[in-house]
């Protein structure tokens, strides 16, 4: 038995969605006692010349063609962004379509509403490739692993983010010169913001972090600290202190308090995301009962993305040989709320520009120590303009006393800035 696909956008995931559907059709059959059929696609120009084999007919401009179609069943989302995908999401699910998503920014922000939409509907969202690419994540947190109490999420889930910081590592090259190379090579946009300040983590973060916890975690929950700041000196510093830069997407369950929270740290050399690089993600899971998982592989592009499209549209046929009617997750959610002073003490690395003269590091060490913070590491260079730059790694230190020793730094007459802080992973 056929059924009916509509497809919204014809990009890079588009396009892959349609090559895999080509490949897989008869396998998805023997599968599924469905054989899926592309019947509109909509496009901005239908006249575009583009990297996959289309039928003509299929193309549209109009999303009607394909929200008003009563033989479309299934309806695929890839435009991105949040307008006009919202409108046209809450369309199909209004007149009874199944909807697969690969919209990490529409789900973080209005995945409430949407699941609300299909259940209304009595119809599936699936949004498995909306965080990871490839990588199985939002299924095994929704499904397999809800037998735990999952206690943290830890994990680099934006690749143009890593591609930049792996670039920074392997060639000494500062930040700035790292994000033209990757302007240049596609990874990043343009406009790179979403990418290099944190937002696309934390909205992959909000998404996994509502299903891990069982609870409704909204973007403005999540601490952002991007990677724009990060120089070639830090990362030789980290290098030195036998260490890598990562932007860090975390989510931990402390007893039913929260804390959400996207910066860069230093990941000792010997910690399996340390060895992450590329445009790759990966993902750390604890659970009470399954321990420690990780999950790793492809986090962005046409093909590794369609596959995990092609994995919902799949479920969705499966379920409809079964007759089985879909959940609702935003249904049973229990509330916890977010405590980001709650957060476990850390150690951190500190770079500061100081006065290079006798007697101020004395100072800046006391500093230190009236606000109970011991340091782990010194390291002192040099630089122009007749000033010392410090390096500094405290052991564990706990939020508050983080913050009183960096506005003692910065109120010091004798420290000209406090350039860089980050947090020291464990191993």
């Amino acid at each position: 038995m056929n059924v009916y696909i509509g497809l919204l956008g014809c990009g890079t995931v588009g396009g892959g969605v349609v090559e895999l559907i080509h490949r897989r059709q008869a396998k998805i059959a023997d599968l599924t006692g469905y054989r899926p059929v592309i019947e509109k696609i909509l496009v901005r120009d239908v006249n575009k010349p583009r990297n996959v084999e289309l039928n003509p007919d299929w193309l549209t401009a109009s999303a009607a063609e394909i929200l008003e179609d009563p033989k479309i069943s299934v309806v695929v989302e890839t435009i991105g962004g949040i307008e006009p995908a919202r409108a046209y999401i809450l369309e199909a699910l209004r007149r009874g379509k199944h909807v697969v998503t690969a919209n990490k920014d529409l789900m973080a922000l209005h995945g409430a509403e949407i699941y609300a939409a299909a259940e209304a509907s009595g119809v599936h969202v699936l949004y498995e490739a909306a965080v990871g690419g490839a990588i199985p994540l939002i299924r095994p947190l929704k499904e397999c692993l809800t037998g735990n109490e999952i206690t943290s999420l830890k994990g680099i889930v934006n690749g143009t983010s890593n591609f930049i910081l792996s670039k920074m590592t392997d060639t000494g090259a500062d930040f700035s010169e790292v994000l033209a190379e990757a302007q240049a090579l596609g990874y990043a946009e343009a406009d790179p913001s979403a990418d290099v300040d944190g937002l696309d983590a934390a909205r992959k973060l909000t998404i996994l972090a509502s299903l891990a916890f069982n609870t409704d975690v909204r973007l403005a929950d999540v601490e952002v600290q991007g990677i724009r700041n990060i120089t070639a000196a830090d990362v030789q510093y980290a290098r030195e202190l036998g260490a890598v830069i990562k932007l860090i997407a975390e989510g931990l369950d402390l007893e039913g308090k929260l804390v959400l929270r996207v910066q860069p740290s230093l990941i000792p050399k010997h910690h399996p995301l340390a060895h992450v690089s590329g445009a790759n993600n990966a993902l750390y899971v604890r659970g009470d009962a399954a321990g420690d998982l990780m999950f790793y592989g492809r986090g962005a592009g046409s093909l590794p993305t369609a596959s995990a499209v092609m994995g919902d549209i799949i479920e969705i046929l499966r379920n409809l040989q079964m007759g089985a009617r879909p959940s609702a997750p935003h249904m049973c959610l229990t509330h916890k709320p977010v405590h980001p002073n709650e957060a476990p003490p850390q150690r951190h690395y500190v770079r500061l520009h100081a006065t290079d003269q006798p007697g101020v590091f004395a100072d800046i060490a006391s500093i230190f120590g009236n606000a109970d913070v011991s340091m782990e590491t010194v390291m002192q260079r040099p630089v122009p303009s007749g000033l010392a730059e410090i390096v500094i790694v405290t052991h564990l230190v706990g939020r508050q006393a983080l913050k009183n020793v960096l506005a003692a730094l910065e109120s010091s007459p004798n420290v000209q800035r406090v350039c860089c802080v980050l947090p020291v992973e464990v191993a």
